[in-house]
């Protein structure tokens, strides 16, 4: 790509898009100054990293998107970068959500619920996160031992006359039957809620005094119960550990640069405990793109509906990456430059500055050097050798300082400005301060040692296996692993209300935000009909594309479609001379019994995949992995769209029931549908929020309220 004007580009705050010839989205940035920033990428390629003179080489065009300032430039990059994952930048693809408890405040009798989603200002406490949702569901069930909360929801609850089984055998207080008093139940809840805090020695003191106290009034039956409840509780957090002597909240993340790549782990602390951790791994980058991998990795594992702590603890501080710092030391067992006193081995580096880590690969100074093969190195040997290490270490620091000031000039902004930004970021969607620094003291060293040991053996684990996405893209002959896989299935009942359900996963796992359901007319219960129409709609609504797209059906399903992009495609000129898409495409059918017929019993592990221009299936072996992944896959979608299906059946009979009141006809039920999810909540709404409906008085409002009061 040939360097642009500078009268072209904004200099104003804003992302920056490059594409490649056929209009791909390649790489996603942001920038205080765009003018500078852009402009960056032409400087002379020894000043520029291999993957950007690889993408620079790839790209064909720029686009630029201006924002009011660099926090909001922010937050745009990390949506674009999650919705066309760009091939260049570095994408975080575990985006799951975590588990969390949800422990209400606000209800008389709250439940402990287990959830993925964090709402805010909704009156609830929640505990976590949880990485394993089984871990998760074992500590839940270990609390409602100990704790006997209710388990029903709400609805059961209210409309229950007696008490549920749970409470005959001691695991319920039964609240749905005023079994137990609303203050007994809300000091149950404080005793839950101080155990999920890592106060396990204040509920224990409690729970003691609790005991003594109805020894002393002759209640041994309550005496006994407690007694068992603190020995339960210390045979639970007997294996917890207190890592913060002063309690806290803080998420801990440690780098390890390997030879297959990068590795970063991250540990979850809470109330002073460690609450869980977490791991994940990038192949192929290299210890130039540390710093990038950290801001991306700030920018996208942290949102609204996650837990974010007050505190964020990093082994270095990616937009200072070549301010001066202290001595380095390097630790080959942990693979990360540590800092260390000036006077160690006379090191020539400066001291009382702030510590900078750098990388260096695993077991660097472990690996002999050709010319002392043969005999034992001295103690003088081994530390010239070290003090060698050092110096091309911090010939290598003040290269990357000055490559770093560099940037931040061009890039128009300090570095005191990116982490404001991002630190605002992240403080509006936790609704409090959020600070992010390097480890402060002797504690939090630790934890970051924790958090890379725990990157470090995750990785090495993960070299013997072969990942989801390479089997299908093997299984598939395709030639780049298959992350993101989209399966849609039609579904309707004699042609009526027909529903065409997307389902969309990522590297095995659901993205139930991407979930799409169409409404198709016309169709008239052909499913080849409402496919190509699907197709045609799925089209225009354009990236971002799957790396496989799977329909529920056979080969006539999968024609129908492939017609349909194969001629939009080449229209749009995004395939190439032999008509290839740019995705895979699949059709999943039900194996087929000893009759011909379709096997649809329960445990069937024999699908049967077709792709386009082949008459015969994919010889998959039954109960492979990747097949049954897509058969999970293809269950979720037939599910999604089936229960889609049934809400407009139900919707159009009730709205039929609707129209037979007074003053309700077709355009009327279908605006009340609009704005109301169910007929309850119709019949909840005041009469104000019904006049607050387009088109709807006050006379007629009035009539439509006492219609739905009478329902």
């Amino acid at each position: 790509m040939e360097r642009p004007l500078p009268s072209s580009i904004p200099a104003t705050p804003g992302v920056y898009l490059y594409k490649d010839i056929a209009g791909r989205i390649i790489y996603v940035g942001k920038a205080r100054d765009l003018r500078k920033r852009v402009l960056s990428y032409f400087r002379p390629a020894d000043q520029l990293t291999a993957k950007t003179r690889a993408m620079i080489a790839k790209a064909a065009s720029i686009e630029f998107l201006n924002t009011n300032s660099e926090k909001e430039a922010l937050l745009l990059e990390s949506s674009l970068i999650k919705k066309h994952r760009p091939h260049y930048n570095i994408c975080l693809r575990d985006d799951k959500q975590y588990v969390m408890f949800r422990l209400s405040e606000r209800e008389p009798f709250p439940r402990l619920e287990i959830v993925r989603r964090m709402k805010k200002r909704d009156g609830a406490r929640y505990f976590g996160p949880f990485t394993s949702g089984l871990a998760a569901r074992e500590t839940w069930k270990t609390i409602h031992r100990l704790f006997p909360l209710r388990r029903c929801s709400d609805r059961a609850m209210k409309n229950r006359e007696t008490p549920c089984l749970y409470h005959h055998i001691h695991l319920c207080a039964a609240p749905c039957v005023d079994a137990v008093t609303p203050e007994a139940y809300a000091d149950m809840t404080r005793r839950v809620a101080l155990l999920l805090s890592g106060k396990s020695t204040e509920l224990i003191d409690l729970l003691r005094t609790a005991m003594e106290k109805a020894s002393d009034e002759l209640d041994f039956e309550r005496a006994a119960s407690l007694r068992d409840q603190i020995r339960a509780i210390e045979k639970t957090v007997e294996k917890q550990g207190i890592v913060l002597q002063n309690g806290g909240d803080m998420d801990v993340i440690g780098l390890v640069s390997l030879p297959e790549g990068l590795a970063l782990g991250v540990v979850f602390v809470r109330h002073g405990l460690v609450q869980d951790r977490s791991a994940f791994f990038w192949p192929g980058l290299g210890l130039e793109d540390a710093s990038e991998l950290l801001w991306s990795f700030l920018s996208q594992f942290y949102h609204a509906e996650r837990s974010i702590p007050p505190r964020i603890v990093l082994p270095y501080l990616p937009w200072t990456a070549g301010a001066s710092g202290t001595a380095l030391t390097v630790d080959s067992q942990s693979a990360l430059v540590t800092g260390a006193s000036s006077s160690s081995m006379g090191s020539p580096f400066l001291a009382g500055a702030d510590v900078t880590p750098c990388f260096c690969g695993e077991g660097t100074l472990n690996a002999p050097c050709a010319e002392h093969t043969t005999r034992e190195l001295t103690v003088i040997e081994q530390a010239a050798l070290l003090l060698a290490e050092q110096e091309r270490l911090e010939k290598e620091r003040q290269e990357a300082e000055k490559a770093a000031r560099a940037d931040q000039r061009e890039d128009g902004g300090s570095p005191e400005d990116g982490q404001a930004a991002l630190e605002s970021v992240l403080a509006e969607m936790r609704g409090g301060t959020v600070r992010i620094a390097v480890p402060r003291n002797d504690e939090e060293r630790r934890l970051l040692d924790m958090a890379r040991s725990n990157a470090r053996e995750s990785a090495k684990n993960r070299k013997d296996t072969v990942s989801l996405a390479d089997r299908l893209a093997s299984s598939f002959r395709w030639d780049r692993p298959v992350v993101r896989v989209e399966c849609a299935d039609v579904s309707h009942t004699g042609g009526e209300s027909t529903k065409v359900g997307a389902v969309v996963y990522e590297d095995g796992r659901p993205l139930k935000e991407d979930y799409r359901v169409w409404n198709i007319e016309g169709a008239g219960g052909d499913d080849y009909a409402a496919l190509t129409m699907w197709a045609k709609r799925r089209l225009e609504h354009g990236e971002p594309w799957p790396d496989l797209l799977l329909i529920d059906g056979g080969r006539g399903q999968l024609a129908a479609v492939d017609k349909v992009l194969r001629e939009e495609l080449a229209q749009d000129g995004e395939g190439d001379t032999e008509g290839r898409l740019p995705f895979l495409l699949a059709g999943i059918a039900k194996a087929r019994d000893e009759r011909g017929h379709a096997d649809r019993r329960a445990g069937n592990v024999a699908d049967r995949i077709f792709v386009p221009g082949r008459s015969n299936p994919l010889p998959l072996r039954e109960g492979c992995p990747e097949l049954l992944f897509l058969q999970v896959v293809r269950d979720a979608a037939h599910d999604f769209s089936i229960g889609r299906h049934r809400q407009a059946r139900a919707k159009q009979a009730f709205s039929g029931e609707l129209q037979q009141l007074p003053g309700i006809g077709p355009k009327t039920a279908r605006l009340l549908w609009e704005h109301f999810d169910s007929v309850a909540d119709m019949k909840n709404a005041s009469l104000n929020r019904i006049m607050e409906l387009p088109g709807i008085g006050r006379k007629k409002a009035e009539a439509i309220f006492e219609s739905l009061k009478k329902m």
